[in-house]
């Protein structure tokens, strides 16, 4: 499972990285005569409403799902580590006031929370990221926070404590590093959330903005052509659905790697 959803990942990556540069066709160039062509040799996956290449449009997708994706696991992961950090290790006051703001942020739909924010700033790529960003923290923030309270008890972390160590270099030393692992597979599955929720905001228009190529709007475009042009809403969602499952291959491998007991 793991070298499968490697091997997927690796693909997309490097589509996205050098795909368009291969491609002889601009992602925005029109062929108005051709529009909704099907595929054929010289455009393998066909031309969507204003002609316009659909492989090329999916690989300049790609750049933006994985943007997006990396961005936002990025910002969760670090702010979701040093609250969930800091509730652990001190607990307390510190770790009410954080754990309820995570619960009253767990209690919304996720992708409801991230509708609403967007509608709010504006449909725009910063605003995308910012919104998936506010609420994707808070899985990060209870991952470590159990992770803390386990490792303060730990001899080496009580060691360091009585040598007179601060807290803030506990924290970063000791606590964090014991937790990483299992925050490496909650961001892997984490990118795969990230993606579906961007395709999810630019499908219903409030995620990137034509004409930049988002996998969510070219799912929107092809709604009105499900039966006389197909190829519009298959290819995109093929390659929503295949770096998706990849990502969940590639952080369900991980998982077990991390946790031998999950294997058997």
């Amino acid at each position: 499972m793991i070298r499968i959803g490697f091997v997927i990942v690796v693909i997309a990556v490097l589509a996205a990285a050098v795909g368009p540069m291969l491609t002889p066709y601009d992602p925005a160039a029109q062929e108005l005569a051709r529009r909704l062509e099907g595929p054929s040799a010289s455009h393998p996956f066909g031309l969507d409403e204003l002609g316009r290449d659909i492989l090329s449009r999916l690989l300049s997708g790609a750049r933006i799902s994985l943007m997006v994706g990396l961005a936002v696991v990025s910002v969760s992961s670090i702010l979701g580590m040093l609250l969930g950090s800091i509730a652990g290790y001190f607990g307390g006051v510190v770790d009410d006031a954080i754990s309820r703001i995570v619960d009253v942020l767990m209690a919304f739909p996720g992708i409801l929370l991230a509708i609403a924010l967007v509608a709010v700033l504006g449909p725009s790529l910063t605003n995308v990221v910012l919104a998936l960003s506010v609420i994707g923290w808070v899985g990060y923030a209870r991952l470590v926070r159990s992770q803390s309270l386990r490792a303060r008890e730990f001899e080496f972390v009580q060691a360091a404590r009585a040598l007179g160590a601060g807290a803030p270099r506990i924290v970063l030393r000791h606590v964090l590093p014991t937790a990483f692992p299992a925050v490496v597979v909650q961001a892997t599955l984490g990118m795969a959330g990230a993606i579906i929720a961007e395709a999810s905001l630019s499908f219903l228009g409030l995620g990137v903005q034509p004409p930049t190529p988002s996998w969510g709007t070219m799912l929107d475009a092809g709604r009105s052509h499900l039966f006389d042009a197909p190829h519009l809403t298959i290819f995109p969602g093929l390659a929503i659905a295949l770096l998706v499952l990849g990502f969940n291959f590639l952080g369900d491998g991980l998982r077990d790697r991390v946790d031998p007991k999950l294997a058997r």
